[in-house]
């Protein structure tokens, strides 16, 4: 049964104005916060390393292609088997573009934090 008591507060529907400083707030002017320390720091994000790490590793995909263009102006060889550079150069294809896409996506991911520190304080650092 429902209380009809209303002189109790309701504190889940009242709201009231955040009154804890921001650590940017507090910072002396003409300071420049250590990127590693902070807490808009994009290097303490795990998908900003995890999108890097994918980055770096579109690179095999990049060499799959180099080594089929090197394959198609040098030939393959008389030893070795016969490969089909078409499949080959699109599947490189394919595994640098999807990595790639992945990576900048994770890295604009992870520097959120940054972006929102940027626009809320203006500064550039």
């Amino acid at each position: 049964m429902a209380s009809n008591n209303f002189a109790v507060a309701d504190q889940a529907s009242e709201s009231f104005p955040d009154y804890a400083p921001k650590l940017h707030d507090s910072y002396i002017d003409g300071y420049e916060p250590n990127s590693l320390s902070a807490p808009h720091s994009s290097l303490e994000r795990s998908s900003t390393w995890i999108g890097m790490g994918l980055v770096l590793t579109s690179l095999a995909g990049f060499g799959i292609m180099i080594w089929m263009a090197a394959t198609l102006i040098w030939g393959q060889g008389v030893t070795v088997a016969e490969y089909d550079t078409t499949l080959y150069m699109i599947i490189g294809a394919v595994i640098a573009v999807v990595l790639l896409a992945a990576g900048f996506g994770l890295i604009h991911r992870g520097r959120r934090y940054y972006r929102e520190y940027r626009d809320t304080t203006g500064r550039i650092n």
